[in-house]
């Protein structure tokens, strides 16, 4: 994996059209309760993300019931008008979750799928913690929308929601 890199950036808010589920950290680190890859799964079945014309596959965390310790949902998707749906799903069975507005930071990486993301997630959770601020500036975590975007089949954005 390359090294993963971070900057602060402001995003618009924009609708987000995909699959759900409710979880938290706890589950996600036990094989035989985790959601987020099954939810992977279903999504792909179910969707195709037209990637032409610079669309992207979103995973998106939100609706905290509290911090990193509490519960979540996490709706996997993309703008409507980038989605087109197999022919045993309709866009009728999807949910919708609107991106916040705001300030966030981004952590990018690129590596084999799915390590990357959980190698860039464990720099995240190292950087809030305090474990790897190396002179970098503080930021405080929101807990409003926090989001994946995959730009390629080897690379991916978090982005989080910063106050």
């Amino acid at each position: 994996m390359q090294s993963i890199q971070m900057k602060e950036v402001t995003c618009d808010e924009r609708q987000i059209l995909g699959l759900s589920v409710r979880t938290n950290n706890a589950a996600e680190m036990k094989v035989e309760t985790a959601k987020i890859g099954a939810l992977h799964g279903a999504f792909q079945q179910q969707v195709t993300v037209n990637y032409e014309n610079g669309a992207h596959l979103f995973g998106v965390y939100h609706d905290y019931e509290s911090d990193h310790t509490g519960d979540y949902s996490v709706l996997l998707g993309s703008e409507e008008s980038a989605l087109t749906m197999t022919n045993t799903a309709n866009k009728a069975s999807l949910g919708t979750v609107t991106l916040s507005a705001g300030k966030y930071l981004v952590f990018s990486g690129a590596g084999e799928m799915p390590q990357v993301v959980i190698d860039i997630w464990g720099e995240i959770w190292r950087y809030f913690s305090g474990e790897s601020l190396q002179g970098l500036p503080k930021y405080q975590r929101a807990f409003t929308t926090d989001f994946e975007r995959y730009t390629s089949a080897n690379s991916v954005d978090v982005y989080i929601a910063i106050l």
